[in-house]
């Protein structure tokens, strides 16, 4: 009897799960209902409580809702345009985080900073995008001396920025012209300016013990002054920087 011939078995192919298809980006009208999404009245009332609220266009989305919207959509220069035509306070929050630093323009600095009507957007805009831009020290030039609230604490803003972000530059010589411009307009009393520049003597004082020694001696200066704004500045920022280490 001949000898039966054994047969492998192979075992059956899995079944192809098709591929994952990548989602589609957002668009604008995607975008905004994304924020919508996310809005509640308690983050409403927070924003009224901090006097963020200046516009009938505010949703009221909390900062980490607008990070994860922004995290969805990433780098996305056009849709940051329309976002910031929408005047939608959230919308213009979200435009720090998706705007290329690269492709800001000088003239859309300008346009949207003569659009701010609080500091929420201004301060966000500085310490997220603008102060990566190539414009952001030509930016500190202008602004630290022009009369808009909002726009003069830009340029504050924006200098404080760079102080606490430019952590590998030698550029210490942009930051005793960023001294003195600090003493020159320490005597400007509107909250929003006073405050601004309060923020980037104290930026400024982070970056090395020599810029440390030298923003504390524009402290002392200001803090010795006859006028109120200027001795309130120095003083604060003396305050500040003796609990730095």
């Amino acid at each position: 009897m001949a000898a039966k011939k054994s047969v492998t078995k192979t075992a059956p192919k899995p079944a192809r799960t098709p591929a994952a298809k990548a989602p589609a980006p957002l668009d604008l009208r995607a975008a905004l209902a994304a924020l919508q999404k996310h809005a509640t009245g308690q983050d409403r009332a927070n924003l009224e409580r901090f006097g963020i609220v200046t516009a009938d266009k505010v949703l009221g989305v909390s900062m980490k809702n607008i990070q994860a919207v922004a995290a969805q959509i990433g780098r996305n220069h056009a849709l940051a345009e329309a976002l910031w035509a929408t005047g939608c306070h959230e919308a213009r929050l979200l435009t720090a985080y998706i705007a290329n630093p690269a492709r800001v323009t000088a003239a859309q600095m300008d346009r949207w900073a003569k659009d701010f009507d609080n500091w929420a957007v201004c301060d966000t805009l500085c310490f997220k995008l603008w102060d990566q831009s190539p414009h952001a020290w030509s930016k500190v030039e202008t602004w630290t001396s022009r009369r808009d609230e909002y726009v003069k604490r830009a340029g504050f803003a924006l200098l404080a920025s760079l102080a606490l972000h430019d952590k590998s530059s030698g550029n210490d010589a942009a930051y005793r012209d960023g001294l003195k411009r600090i003493e020159e307009q320490a005597t400007d009393e509107r909250n929003f300016v006073k405050k601004g520049v309060l923020w980037a003597l104290r930026g400024i004082a982070t970056r090395n013990a020599a810029m440390k020694r030298e923003a504390t001696a524009t402290a002392k200066r200001l803090a010795a002054s006859n006028e109120a704004t200027s001795r309130w500045i120095g003083k604060t920022a003396l305050r500040e920087m003796a609990k730095r280490v």
